[in-house]
């Protein structure tokens, strides 16, 4: 779809420009909590499956991914004070804004997961591998408390790979099917509300 790349070109760099005083303080903001760099990249993959860097907010003390991918409850210990706010604002992901520029992502689409997860996917499910991942999608609304979830549960990791990513997978492919620029407004619209 020519008209939504165009799109996310021209939304994405007016988005850049606008927020950088923001990421500034941001950036100040998460330096000053604690040790570590700006940005948090992690591999992820992309469109036919190819992995790229997703640019996050780093929310996390320093190499805290190796104790677990799954971030368990908005009190996960492993989360620091800056991060907790910039998670619940969902400010974290406003960085994902470059690779919506570079083409690696689209505002909307299918949430990009991390190789260990996609290795899982069915032969059904991988059709969310044919368009590029998004920032935001419908499973990002319907699971906006997914930590909380994760949290409440006693094997946080099964339930995530049995019950939500499978949720989480069926929604994409229903937003496959029915994709135009029309409903990605109204995603981008739906989660703004969700959030504030």
């Amino acid at each position: 779809m020519i008209a939504k790349r165009i799109f996310d070109i021209i939304f994405s760099l007016f988005g850049l420009v606008v927020l950088s005083p923001l990421f500034l303080v941001i950036a100040f903001l998460i330096v000053l909590d604690s040790k570590g760099g700006i940005f948090f990249l992690q591999e992820r993959i992309g469109r036919y499956g190819q992995p790229f860097k997703i640019f996050k907010f780093r929310t996390m003390y320093k190499d805290a991914e190796k104790k677990g991918q799954l971030t368990v409850g908005s009190r996960d210990p492993r989360i620091t004070k800056v991060g907790y706010w910039l998670r619940k604002t969902k400010m974290d992901e406003l960085p994902q804004l470059i690779n919506v520029l570079k083409g690696d992502m689209s505002f909307v689409g299918p949430r990009p997961e991390v190789k260990k997860y996609v290795d899982l996917y069915n032969e059904e499910q991988k059709q969310v591998l044919n368009v590029r991942p998004g920032i935001t999608d419908f499973a990002s609304i319907v699971f906006r408390n997914e930590n909380d979830l994760l949290a409440g549960s006693n094997d946080p990791e099964r339930l995530y790979v049995e019950k939500i990513m499978p949720t989480k997978l069926k929604l994409n492919m229903k937003y496959i099917e029915d994709r135009n620029l029309l409903l990605d407004v109204k995603i981008i619209l739906k989660t703004v509300f969700n959030i504030f």
